[in-house]
């Protein structure tokens, strides 16, 4: 007997498009692959950090790409997703660890709010934001 299998509804497929694009953004980060990061960031991107920095895209990425942020682990557990018109908002807790200037920042806990829209048919990143966890 055959179990039929019922397709998700088009905002299900949507959300999950969101939560990979995702993913495939911190693979991006973690291994500073900056054609694939420079794809998935919009040109007005900004990153507030856990310590209250707000970071364009240019200056975020060319730290990682210099190495004075190099991402050692980030990862996600469940990501939240809120779809809107051309809009969508992922909210997610994450373990991270990094080298920022040359000193590690332990594994810590950390809450991040990030907010797509749609450019040119595809979901980039504009706004990021990563609150530590104490």
């Amino acid at each position: 007997m055959t179990i039929p299998t019922v397709d998700a509804s088009p905002l299900a497929r949507e959300a999950n498009l969101l939560r990979e694009t995702e993913r495939a953004r911190l693979r991006a980060l973690i291994n500073a692959d900056m054609v694939r990061a420079r794809q998935l960031h919009a040109p007005d991107f900004q990153l507030i950090t856990p310590i209250g920095a707000a970071l364009s895209k240019e200056e975020y990425l060319g730290a990682i790409a210099s190495g004075q942020i190099k991402y050692l682990t980030w990862q996600p557990a469940d990501i939240a997703v809120r779809l809107y018109d051309g809009v969508a908002v992922l909210r997610y807790r994450a373990q991270l660890e990094v080298v920022f200037g040359g000193h590690k920042v332990a594994l810590n806990d950390y809450w991040h709010t990030d907010t797509y829209e749609r450019h040119d048919e595809r979901w980039m990143v504009v706004w990021s934001q990563a609150t530590a966890i104490k």
